[in-house]
């Protein structure tokens, strides 16, 4: 077992990885910037290491000074969480040639997956089902136009090295296709240094489905059931619960053994999250593979009872599924997640600044995982996360009602949160019902003329 680990993030899920180390009697260096030098990560970690600037270019996404940090404080293992270099494949070869273990896929699995064009060829040759589309990126406006007739429109145009929304266009017809698609190269080169397109037939209202699966570096791969995320803004997921409302024990079972054999197959290591969209009909397409810990990860935790985070630790140090999993997993109850974020609940627009009071909700059931306190700041260089609201329930009903009675409780002032959408989501008869989609907040939630902060 690693004795020492570098948790090359900030916020909740330093603080989380921060408790999944000392549970496994791990000592853990947290790194920092400048602006979150009065963090709690900075506070709880044994070993505290500042590594620039504000900007996360200087800090956080700055390999030289993360490797500095970890060579002066003699750690066996990094890990990066979510975000910033948690799917940098250069990152984790920088790790091995120092002898520190990057704890997350192997180099080559990670820039394979963050090729999506790749990764959809992948999961195609292992018999998962992908939306018709192209083979690779898009090498001219005229071989767009071609597939595009042949899958006929409307067609989305995605980045193949990104996400979130940045390089991304729905076109209905032939005449509007070169210059969405010259427009979408531009994007997906400025967001991320690479232009490649590829295109795929466009489900309108589509659910968003994932799968969340572990896997050893002894060939054993399970698969942890699924999340429901379709609660989104500008591809930003809001609200996730475990099981999906919609999948049904046989779909279930039928793509957990189907991503098994994928992932056995390309080679893939430690922990992961296999997106889906869903269509009307109830199938489902492959969109992209996560090579990290997710945000929503804690959803999956409540129902299955797994550690997901000790589970990455314990896989990266060598250990088999078998030392630690009690198969076969079962599906208990179901979750809700609430991401709490620090942005006006009506406009989106970001709400940095300093916390003037706090409480955080309690009572069986009601998980809270955060790093903000009373007079901490939350600041404007990085995500708008403030705290992530999990509960737990023995049906849905009784996850919506505890979530519900949980953000009555949940109070942040001195800035704007989403507690107020949230609130609104977890009351909607159609949410209630389980009449989801990705456009949900755009069709059911319109702006209000005031919003209340809390």
């Amino acid at each position: 077992m690693f004795q020492k680990i570098l948790i090359a993030n900030r916020g909740e899920i330093a603080l989380r990885i921060i408790c999944a180390c000392k549970d496994l009697g791990i000592k853990t260096v947290a790194v920092y910037s400048e602006a979150d030098r009065n963090s709690l990560h900075v506070r709880f970690a044994d070993e505290a290491v500042c590594i620039g600037p504000a900007k996360s270019a200087r800090s956080y996404l700055d390999i030289p000074s993360v490797m500095s940090a970890a060579e002066i404080t003699n750690v066996n293992a990094i890990h990066p969480g979510y975000g910033f270099l948690s799917e940098n494949a250069d990152f984790a070869e920088v790790c091995a040639a120092h002898g520190v273990k990057f704890i997350g896929p192997s180099p080559n699995v990670t820039r394979m997956m963050g090729l999506k064009q790749k990764a959809r060829a992948a999961m195609k040759e292992a018999g998962v089902p992908t939306l018709p589309g192209s083979i690779d990126v898009l090498h001219s406006a005229e071989e767009a136009l071609e597939i595009a007739n042949e899958i006929g429109y409307p067609v989305i145009l995605k980045a193949a090295a990104g996400g979130g929304g940045r390089g991304m266009r729905v076109v209905h017809s032939a005449e509007e296709l070169p210059t969405q698609l010259l427009q979408a190269q531009t994007e997906a080169g400025a967001a991320f240094s690479v232009p490649d397109i590829y295109v795929e037939k466009y489900i309108p209202n589509p659910r968003h489905i994932e799968f969340q699966l572990l896997a050893d570096e002894h060939g054993d791969v399970e698969v942890l059931f699924e999340r429901e995320c379709s609660i989104q803004r500008r591809h930003q997921k809001l609200i996730e619960e475990a099981p999906s409302p919609v999948v049904t024990p046989e779909l279930r079972a039928e793509m957990c053994e189907r991503l098994k054999v994928a992932f056995k197959k390309i080679g893939y290591t430690n922990a992961g999250t296999v997106e889906f969209l869903m269509d009307p009909e109830g199938n489902l397409f492959f969109i992209e593979v996560n090579a990290r810990i997710q945000v929503e990860h804690p959803v999956t935790e409540a129902i299955t009872g797994v550690d997901l985070v000790k589970s990455q630790i314990l896989i990266a140090a060598g250990a088999r599924l078998s030392d630690f999993l009690i198969r076969p997993i079962q599906l208990n109850g179901h979750a809700i997640e609430c991401r709490i974020n620090a942005e006006h609940p009506e406009t989106f627009a970001p709400s940095p600044g300093r916390i003037t009071g706090l409480n955080l909700p309690g009572g069986i059931g009601v998980r809270v995982d955060t790093a903000v306190y009373t007079d901490g700041v939350i600041p404007p260089y990085y995500d708008s996360l403030v705290a992530k609201l999990i509960c737990h329930g023995a049906t849905r009903e009784e996850a919506i009602d505890r979530s519900l009675r949980a953000l009555d409780m949940f109070v942040v002032e001195g800035i704007y949160t989403s507690i107020p959408l949230q609130k609104r989501i977890l009351a909607d008869e159609d949410f209630r019902a389980a009449r989801i989609d990705t456009n949900y907040i755009a069709r059911k939630m319109p702006p209000k003329a005031t919003a209340a902060k809390g």
